[in-house]
């Protein structure tokens, strides 16, 4: 019998559906529903760079997937979704901006424009516009120019003295303000800097007679891997970075009323299908707006920034390792302060008891104060091995340029096994205490990135348990190709055991249920679509298992069918901050079992990734973990739950509203 199971792509546009939901929430403060419409629009076009791209290149593959559907008629339906999903989108701003003009703030067109903003305009196109324009002129001496993935251009279609068309392309620049604020007595106005541009079209391109403009941005795709059969990862990295950039163009976004010879035009030298072209109302590149929900003295219009809290323990010890030697600690960000990781990476760096440092890096913030105290360890002479992960898609180029510094600092740096991405979050110390060799442990569900751990809920712990350290130098032996996979002890690591550990310990709580003993599941993760977990799922729950799942993004599962998945619930919360927490959950007869980590339930997780999750041994933190799942599962503000049809609805409000994140936040 087939599986019940929801296609990935469809799955993963409903999740930013709900991020779009919560622009539309009357509740969310204006500049909030402009950041979240941002949030949706940069989502949008890593999609398209990548699942459409994939689902393009595939699409004459017959092979269905686990719900039935071939590539061709994943791609068809997608692409239908996502244009629905870009008008939606345009709609929901122009609510948005009718309630910004309540409090001050209006985005204009030219024709609105007073005597004092045109005088305005036409000093700021002279002297910062005009110098950093290129009119790019389309004729037999010069051919269809290369314009960049994800720029915004002005189209022009123009008559020539025999009255033929001429073409040009001006691409926007990026290096200016997409939104201009103009003089503006007691309100802030905003005018589009292409609406600018376009307002003196007639000067730029005067040498012909202008009939017809309209702006446009296209969309490259990104789905190249680079080759893992070579001599030089880094170079071949290089290589296909270039190559993405020249990538095809995959998708062809138009302003409204687009002149239809300069669309053919456009669409024969790019060149691209017109199934992926698509004419929307209204501002094009809504990722612009990030920058205006995030204008300074309109802090009322959006929610306040929390300030991560210390741990009083850190904060007031000198000597993270002698509160490390006594017990396992746990932190969860953004709540509680990511500097006390970096703390303990400068402490190991500085300390002269130190031996080694080693740490796995897979996405990096641009001024990286975690690169920073590597660096300072390996001038010291400690020894500094670093696996840095080139393949981290969209972080490639960054990822690159970190492990080019690291090397010039002395760190030893690798690249991790191939054909496989390392995504597990690990940093080993060796230190010489005085009672001999001791290894210290941080573990994470998140990235060590200074950035994303303000605004991505991720939970790590510090250990010093030997069988801890033991298997973290296994580990790294292991990357470093010093030895072949090793049995663990504590850590469980894929692609070697992982899948099979959570196989089992879901069929194990099936076993209990059925035996009349203690049984649950509680999981937490960012995706869920591995059919055979989800296989498994099914008849934990067909056995009597009651199972809650909270998936933020794409889920394959569907729960509430009769019979097959009736005792799973799933639920997906969106909120102030980025869900990125993976735990996973098991009743264990009245032994609970909590294991936390960096994989998701996807099969790229579990078969082609390098990734480990960990036990929580310590009482209190097993207590707190499963309290903060509890927590999470109670949420009924900002929570969403599936429903046997594929939809999600957000969950009822019974009783006082509770939102986790806020709680969290208090």
């Amino acid at each position: 019998m087939a599986v019940p199971f929801i296609n990935r792509e469809l799955s993963w546009l409903k999740f930013n559906e709900r991020v779009l939901d919560e622009a539309l929430k009357t509740s969310t403060l204006p500049l909030d529903r402009l950041k979240f419409l941002a949030i949706t629009a940069s989502n949008l076009d890593e999609f398209c760079m990548v699942r459409v791209a994939y689902l393009n290149d595939a699409k004459n593959d017959p092979t269905p997937d686990e719900a039935g559907l071939t590539p061709a008629e994943q791609l068809e339906r997608t692409l239908y979704a996502v244009k629905a999903f870009q008008k939606t989108q345009l709609s929901s701003l122009d609510i948005i901006l009718d309630e910004l003009r309540g409090h001050g703030i209006f985005f204009v067109t030219v024709g609105e424009l007073n005597d004092q903003q045109h005088d305005y305009i036409r000093k700021y196109f002279d002297n910062e516009i005009l110098p950093v324009l290129t009119p790019l002129a389309i004729d037999p001496s010069r051919p269809f120019p290369f314009l960049a993935n994800q720029s915004l251009n002005i189209g022009v279609r123009m008559k020539n003295a025999e009255q033929k068309n001429v073409y040009a392309v001006i691409q926007v620049p990026s290096i200016l303000p997409r939104f201009i604020p103009l003089p503006c007595e007691n309100n802030y106005c905003l005018l589009p800097l292409e609406e600018l541009i376009a307002h003196f079209l007639p000067e730029i391109c005067n040498l012909n007679e202008l009939r017809a403009f309209g702006f446009f941005r296209i969309t490259r795709s990104a789905d190249f891997d680079a080759d893992d059969d070579t001599d030089n990862l880094l170079e071949e990295m290089i290589r296909t970075l270039k190559k993405r950039k020249r990538g095809r163009t995959i998708r062809l976004e138009l302003s409204e009323g687009f002149d239809d010879k300069m669309k053919e035009f456009l669409m024969n030298m790019l060149p691209v299908n017109k199934r992926f072209v698509v004419e929307l109302p209204g501002y094009l590149d809504l990722r612009a707006l990030m920058k205006i929900a995030a204008l300074k003295g309109y802090e009322h219009l959006r929610m306040s920034t929390i300030a991560p809290r210390t741990v009083a323990d850190f904060a007031q010890s000198g000597d993270m390792f002698a509160l490390i030697r006594n017990r396992d600690w746990m932190l969860h960000h953004p709540y509680e302060s990511f500097d006390h990781v970096v703390d303990f990476i400068r402490a190991a760096a500085s300390d002269p008891d130190v031996l080694a440092i080693k740490q796995t890096l897979y996405r990096v913030s641009g001024r990286s104060l975690v690169i920073d105290a590597l660096e300072k360890a390996a001038e010291a002479g400690k020894q500094v091995t670093v696996l840095v992960e080139l393949k981290a898609r969209f972080d490639e180029e960054n990822n690159i340029q970190w492990a080019q510094r690291l090397e010039r600092a002395g760190c030893h740096v690798i690249y991790g096994l191939t054909g496989l991405k390392t995504h597990c979050k690990v940093t080993l110390v060796v230190r010489r205490d005085e009672d001999g060799i001791r290894r210290y442990l941080h573990l994470s569900t998140g990235n060590y990135n200074d950035i994303t751990a303000r605004i991505y809920t991720d939970i790590s712990i510090f250990t010093s348990r030997p069988a801890f350290g033991v298997d973290a130098s296994a580990l790294f032996n292991h990357l470093t190709g010093f030895s072949i996979p090793p049995q663990y002890h504590k850590l469980v690591v894929a692609p070697e055991h992982l899948k099979q550990f959570l196989l089992d310990k879901i069929g194990r709580e099936a076993q209990n249920a059925m035996s009349g003993l203690q049984s649950g599941i509680e999981i937490q993760v960012n995706s869920l679509l591995d059919i055979d977990v989800i296989r498994k799922l099914y008849e934990a729950s067909q056995a009597g298992v009651e199972i809650k799942l909270l998936v933020r993004g794409i889920c394959g599962l569907l729960p509430g069918l009769e019979g097959i998945s009736d005792r799973i619930s799933v639920r997906s919360i969106v909120g102030r901050f980025l869900e990125h927490v993976r735990m996973f959950i098991f009743q264990n007869a009245g032994d609970p079992l909590v294991y936390m980590g960096s994989a998701d339930m996807m099969p790229r997780n579990l078969i082609r990734r390098v990734e480990l999750i960990f036990p929580i041994e310590d009482r209190e933190l097993k207590e707190r973990a499963c309290g903060i799942f509890a927590l999470m599962w109670s949420d009924n503000a900002c929570a969403w739950e599936l429903h046997p049809d594929g939809e999600y609805k957000r969950v009822e409000t019974t009783g006082n509203p509770v939102a986790a994140q806020e709680v969290l936040c208090l």
